[in-house]
């Protein structure tokens, strides 16, 4: 039986220093009425040398039995994820991290401990958080870490091979999930009744005209950036048409790899914020300068005949295009056999602006109009039949963005970063509340 749409909000576990923030932090939650959190484990925190050879650091283990211990005594449930891109530096600098299979290895047994640690209380793993973008940014475009891309694509990247890189570290991200599913379905399952899944994230695509070439444009973007994923954890494949278009560079599944990729779920994390328009680049084989993006074929933009895709937010990237959540959602029913879904991230931001006074800080009436605009498409996606159990808003609070710093805010709660991190409620937390409330 399916169960109810669940009345959730999360983000990563980012800069909580003390018991005393985990307390205050958990009590804005419910209070908001949230009934789960997600947040991530770092894999040093737990390993610090990165493997089991190098020691459990027992602090590490105290630190998260704080957090989820706290969540459940609140009726809160947590979802874990065990990866969102801080590869240990000892694996960096053993081995390559993720360039190197050995990597596949090392992951599962982190996994294993966060299972033997945190498995009896913990219902709901997330492998990895987004191997799309930790495989583009960090090993193609180089603006993530560890920064790596060919020299011709940005002189300041510390070396790689943006035609290899991603699809090596993409193809170790898979193999390492599905080896994590197989430990954790084979030794812990059964005994602490979880469930397991990976959170991928996708931009919806749509044709810049009705051409033909412009809509297979739009099915070769979702395929290099979703398909790339969803396939090989649905059919042990990557999709036909990566393989015909990268070719040997495209790493290659064994039978016995492609066996336990295929399935290797419960359920399928997406994370939505944006969709492009995406216009045909003619294929061909005669260009020098090979790499992730060159390889699609495809031009993507956020404006068509003089017109943006959608309002524009803080981050360069987050143009808001509401529709386009239910058009994924329904885009993967239809594809994959309308697996479970939880929507694991969706959220908009606003710039850092130290100008105005905190009254006017708290009043993002944007923010709620996105919140109402993209759960209204939710729930027409679910009316279509789309499995959706849950949604999780992107941010509880304002927290360090990657790249983009303390320079924007996602938060749904305001954080004070000049007067010790103090939390107050913007307009948008205070209509949650009274949403997931009734």
């Amino acid at each position: 039986m399916k169960e109810p749409l669940e009345k959730v909000a999360g983000d990563l576990a980012f800069g909580i220093p003390s018991l005393i923030s985990i307390l205050e932090d958990v009590a804005i939650m419910s209070d908001m009425g949230l009934n789960s959190y997600r947040f991530s484990i770092s894999w040093p925190r737990i390993l610090p040398g990165g493997n089991i050879s190098g020691g459990v650091n027992k602090e590490g283990i105290k630190y998260y039995n704080n957090i989820i211990n706290e969540l459940i005594s609140n009726g809160i449930q947590p979802f874990v994820t065990l990866f969102h891109w801080d590869s240990p530096q000892a694996l960096e600098d053993l081995y390559g991290g993720f360039l190197n299979s050995r990597i596949v290895e090392d992951f599962r047994d982190y996994a294993e401990v966060c299972f033997q640690e945190f498995g009896d209380r913990v219902k709901n793993w997330i492998t990895f958080n987004e191997p799309w973008s930790y495989s583009v940014g960090g090993y193609g475009s180089g603006i993530l870490a560890p920064g790596r891309c060919s020299l011709w694509v940005d002189t300041n990247c510390l070396g790689g091979d943006s035609a290899k890189e991603p699809y090596i570290v993409a193809h170790n991200q898979l193999l390492a999930h599905a080896a994590t599913v197989t430990i954790y379905r084979k030794k812990f399952q059964e005994a602490q009744k979880g469930k397991i899944g990976i959170t991928l994230v996708s931009n919806w695509m749509i044709p810049y005209s009705n051409s033909k070439a412009d809509k297979e444009s739009a099915a070769r973007g979702l395929d290099f950036m979703y398909g790339w994923f969803m396939d090989p954890i649905t059919s042990g494949e990557y999709p036909l048409i990566m393989r015909r278009l990268v070719g040997d560079r495209l790493p290659n599944f064994t039978r016995e790899q492609s066996a336990i990729l295929k399935g290797s779920f419960d359920f399928v994390g997406v994370n939505y914020y944006t969709a492009r328009f995406t216009q045909n680049i003619p294929i061909s084989n005669n260009f020098v300068n090979k790499s992730y993006n060159a390889d699609q074929f495809v031009n993507q933009t956020v404006e068509r005949n003089g017109i943006i895709i959608g309002p524009k937010a803080a981050s360069s990237w987050l143009y808001v295009y509401p529709k386009g959540i239910r058009d994924l959602l329904v885009y993967t029913k239809k594809t994959y056999n309308n697996p479970i879904i939880y929507i694991t991230e969706n959220g908009v931001d606003e710039k850092n602006d130290e100008k105005l006074s905190l009254e006017e800080a708290l009043k993002d009436d944007f923010r709620i109009r996105f919140y109402q605009q993209h759960l209204s498409y939710v729930h027409r996606a679910i009316q279509e039949g789309v499995d959706v159990r849950g949604y999780f808003a992107w941010s509880l609070l304002d927290n360090f963005e990657w790249m983009d710093g303390y320079s924007v805010r996602f938060g749904i709660n305001y954080v004070d970063y000049k007067n010790g991190l103090k939390r107050y409620p913007k307009s948008s937390s205070l209509w949650f509340r009274g949403f997931l409330k009734g």
